[in-house]
């Protein structure tokens, strides 16, 4: 049985995805046979694209997507033919119809909750996660600092602050963005491209500064970040969008301020299965409570793939993206 899937022999641009027909392998005894309704569209795809994160080639492409159980290897205990189950984990290769998953990376998805939803937030959502509730817990009380907050994770990240009740900066990188970020629950908006967010964060919190910095962002923004944080605040360094930070001079950049620094991903925060499970509970349980709307921007076929990493590059998302096979 031919299925299509998305596959890169070289490292390189958008135009290296490519578009294959495969047999896919038999399936071991603990693993699954997935047919994906919904494919997340995630900036780290991109870095596996580049090879800022080198793959094995070739290789398929993908962390995160949605489906319907088709078949299930002998030893298989924690799900059934015709389960609805997302991921958003190795092994790689969800950008395709249907895709081999073992068991143990899948988590199952409420029947309230649309494929094509738990296709665009599993991993963007259980990102939220564990940055507002594992990785530094966030109080009521607490004054954080959110950049590119109106993006695919920002959008999801805002809501849950909201719901949570902390007072909430985001930044963004244009005008038409501010709406967005305002919409989805910040309380303050820096335009970053044209403010000096540091100088306004110390504004807002009246000299004080942030008890969290969320970054995604990296390079651009992580000097500015440490001036914008409390003393003996945390810094939750989570993506490098625009560059990796090359160096951390402990001395210059944590110690004045005896700053915490931490460099979470979801893969650490999902390793143990009883984690995952966690994660995925929280996260699908506050969409059934309704204080999460996902918004999804734009719906793509897998033969736009190229397309669509194009538009992640060019900044044109206003929010999560999916392929949808």
């Amino acid at each position: 049985d031919m299925t299509k899937i998305v596959e890169i022999s070289e490292f390189g641009g958008p135009s290296v995805l490519k578009i294959t027909n495969k047999n896919l392998d038999k399936l071991k005894p603990n693993e699954v046979l997935i047919q994906n309704k919904s494919i997340g569209l995630n900036f780290i795809d991109t870095y596996h694209r580049s090879g800022l994160y080198p793959l094995p080639l070739p290789s398929g492409i993908g962390l995160e997507a949605a489906g319907e159980i088709i078949e299930v290897g002998s030893e298989v205990k924690l799900f059934n033919i015709g389960d609805r189950v997302s991921h958003a984990s190795m092994p790689i290769g969800a950008y395709a119809e249907q895709q081999v998953m073992p068991e143990e990376k899948l988590v199952k998805v409420p029947k309230e909750i649309s494929y094509e939803d738990a296709g665009a937030i599993t991993l963007k959502g259980m990102t939220c996660e564990y940055l507002l509730h594992r990785a530094y817990k966030v109080k009521k009380e607490d004054v954080i600092l959110f950049h590119a907050a109106a993006g695919g994770v920002g959008q999801i990240f805002c809501q849950w602050a909201r719901a949570i009740g902390c007072t909430l900066i985001g930044t963004v990188g244009s005008e038409e963005k501010i709406k967005i970020a305002k919409q989805n629950g910040c309380d303050h908006v820096i335009n970053y491209s044209t403010q000096d967010f540091a100088k306004e964060v110390i504004e807002i919190t009246n000299g004080k500064g942030v008890d969290a910095v969320y970054d995604g962002v990296g390079l651009k923004t992580f000097e500015k970040s440490l001036e914008a944080i409390k003393i003996r605040g945390m810094f939750l360094s989570f993506g490098n969008a625009s560059g990796m930070v090359e160096k951390i001079d402990v001395k210059k950049h944590l110690a004045p301020k005896a700053i915490f620094l931490t460099r979470p991903s979801v893969m650490p925060y999902t390793a143990i299965r009883s984690d995952l499970e966690l994660s995925a509970e929280r996260l699908f349980r506050i969409m059934k409570e309704g204080k999460i709307k996902i918004d999804i921007a734009h719906k793509y076929s897998l033969d736009e793939a190229q397309k669509s990493h194009e538009d992640l590059h060019a900044r044109k998302l206003l929010g999560p993206a999916i392929l949808i096979p």
